[in-house]
């Protein structure tokens, strides 16, 4: 239950709605059991029971004192019209009681979708935050899952039930009291009753908590599915293979129907059977109370009072039984969100952390190792460069041999295992990590773009630019053309992920996008190579020009991406095997040779 609590915490940040809340509750509460000692009167006239003769109590007995207030008022002004006002005054009683209901359902839906509103950004927030290493264990669906599914049961199933946590003992703890006031005896009487029902309808929903849990894993799993299942539709088709993408789906879809037909029979089990119970209850409260009234231990008038007290504690007995279902059943939900939540980020700025704003000498990697998660081998070991200010330098390798993780290194993605990495001698775990990752632009193997316009694609994080430098920027990129063509120019969207535009064309939208921010270190991770010669020529012509006079680190398999680079590295099995100029390692025999030797084979084939 913490999570709960930790919930229910965040109560504070919505402080006078919630006050409100409260106030209108207790205003409904008092209103409601005010309305039971009315019908007293109401009965009084209803059977006659009133003293002709009425004399002063000389006790404290409310019941006492009533009878001679309505006898005296009906003295004075007549049985029909003391009967009018005691049916205003009901009417009264209860139209302030729903007033001040609806006041409290009013002043707290803001508090409700105000906590939901503050989660699902936190969590959002939170996997923004989040290191990359923890995407390497999780599947999107999933993530997707908790920021829709799980928030949302959260809301309908905990929120939900704060109303009752907060009104319905007041109105219980006042109708006791009233009802011990009539009938110690008779209260005892029923609370045995109500107990033991309790007890019955308790063992009906005890097992919804982890029927829940393996609904939400469920939904997760099939989010999952089916964000996997379109994002490679092209392969899916491509091997025939929607057959078995749909048995997958199936057999996790069965698991949920009939998981999901559990818990609702459960819960729709506990409804009738507490309506069962609750009327046998009242049939035994009106047996065991008829006869206490026969046995003139009970006037009838106080008797109906009791019940209709007794009926009053019903309705909020049954929200707090709803209210553990619901909570039962949003934990599960609760538990999968916290789990993010609670997860430590490490990659953080220090608190004292340097902000420094420009490259001037040299990166240095100083006996830099790093191992992924789980992982048998280091993926970098004991590695030890510099690359100096204004050099292009190519990482070289085979598939696996740590060129990504070397430059996933530099702007903090993941830190070093062991070692360090120093910009300017400054170790970047002491750098701001706003202002480090300022540093360098970033172009990938991928094209990764958003469903926007091409304009916001290429300011993507930041709108102070001006039109002028974002045409410079898709110029420089060899972009200009192409959307200078297009219906809205920079104003046009471009789908899903881009896929409105060629492969060619949306990597050099990621080039202009890195060339905007006019970084002083160039990061181009495999650039061209998912293109066709036409668009990497485009895009190589680009890279050449942004590169000029900027310092550009490469991971490259390509032979022409590479060949004019200042300092090549070559990498085996995370560890640098040879460094030199294109033309030192030709010169000897090595990795970077028969690599080169091989480029050449394809190039003629």
């Amino acid at each position: 239950m913490e999570g709960f609590w930790k919930l229910i915490s965040q109560i504070k940040h919505y402080k006078k709605y919630f006050a409100l809340s409260i106030l209108c509750n207790i205003l409904y509460s008092v209103f409601t059991i005010i309305s039971i000692p009315l019908l007293v009167p109401f009965f009084n006239i209803l059977f006659d029971r009133t003293n002709p003769n009425p004399v002063r109590p000389d006790d404290s007995n409310i019941n006492s004192w009533t009878k001679y207030y309505i006898s005296t008022f009906i003295n004075d002004y007549g049985k029909e019209t003391t009967l009018l006002y005691v049916c205003l005054a009901l009417i009264v009683v209860f139209f302030f009681k729903n007033a001040f209901r609806y006041g409290a359902l009013y002043t707290i839906t803001p508090m409700r979708y105000g906590i939901i509103y503050d989660l699902r950004k936190r969590l959002f927030s939170k996997y923004l935050d989040l290191p990359l290493s923890f995407y390497s264990n999780e599947r999107k669906g999933a993530l997707l899952s908790s920021i829709t599914v799980d928030v949302q049961e959260i809301e309908w199933s905990v929120l939900s039930v704060i109303e009752a946590i907060f009104k319905a003992p007041i109105i219980i703890i006042g109708c006791i009291v009233y009802m011990l006031y009539i009938s110690a005896s008779l209260t005892l009487f029923v609370f045995i009753l109500v107990l033991f029902a309790g007890l019955i309808i308790g063992k009906t929903v005890n097992k919804l908590k982890s029927s829940s849990v393996n609904i939400q894993e469920s939904i997760a799993n099939l989010s999952a599915q089916v964000e996997e299942s379109l994002g490679g539709l092209r392969i899916v088709k491509g091997f025939n293979a929607e057959n078995y993408q749909k048995s997958k789906f199936d057999k996790e879809n069965t698991f949920f129907r009939n998981t999901l037909i559990n818990v609702i029979n459960r819960r729709d089990l506990a409804s009738p059977l507490s309506e069962f119970l609750g009327v046998s209850v009242v049939t035994v409260l009106l047996w065991y109370g008829a006869t206490l009234v026969f046995k003139e231990k009970m006037e009838p008038d106080i008797f109906f009072a009791f019940v209709f007290a007794f009926y009053q504690v019903i309705e909020p007995a049954k929200s707090f039984s709803s209210a553990y279902f619901n909570i039962q059943k949003g934990m599960a939900a609760l538990d999968r969100v916290d789990r993010v939540l609670n997860i430590e980020n490490n990659i953080v700025s220090k608190p004292d952390a340097i902000k420094k704003t420009g490259f001037e000498e040299v990166i240095e990697f100083d006996n830099v190792s790093f191992s992924y998660v789980e992982s048998i081998s280091p993926a970098l070991d004991n590695i030890s460069i510099d690359i100096k200010k204004g050099e292009i330098v190519a990482l070289v390798g085979s598939s696996g041999a740590g060129k990504s993780t070397f430059v996933d290194l530099l702007p903090r993605f993941y830190d070093v295992s062991s070692g360090s990495i120093k910009i300017d001698g400054i170790d970047i775990r002491d750098m701001n990590l706003n202002s480090l990752r300022n540093m360098f632009g970033i172009v990938s193997q991928d094209a990764i773009l958003f469903h926007d316009t091409i304009r916001n694609n290429i300011t993507f994080g930041e709108e102070n630019f001006t039109d002028q430098a974002i045409i410079d920027a898709a110029t420089i990129a060899n972009a200009h053309d192409f959307v200078s063509v297009l219906p809205e120019g920079y104003l046009t969207s471009i789908g899903d992920r881009g896929m409105k535009l060629s492969g060619g064309q949306r990597q050099r939208l990621t080039i202009a996008r890195a060339v905007l921010r006019n970084p002083p270190v160039l990061i181009l991770d495999e650039a061209t190579s998912a293109l066709d010669s036409e668009s990497e020529k485009l895009v190589q012509e680009a890279l050449e020009k942004v590169m000029q006079n900027r310092t550009s680190i490469i991971v490259a398999h390509r032979l022409s991406t590479i060949q004019k680079a200042d300092k090549i590295i070559v990498l085996e099995n995370g560890q640098i095997v040879q460094t030199g100029t294109h033309s030192e390692l030709l010169d000897v025999e090595g990795p970077y040779k028969r690599f080169v030797e091989i480029q050449s084979i394809s190039t003629v084939s």
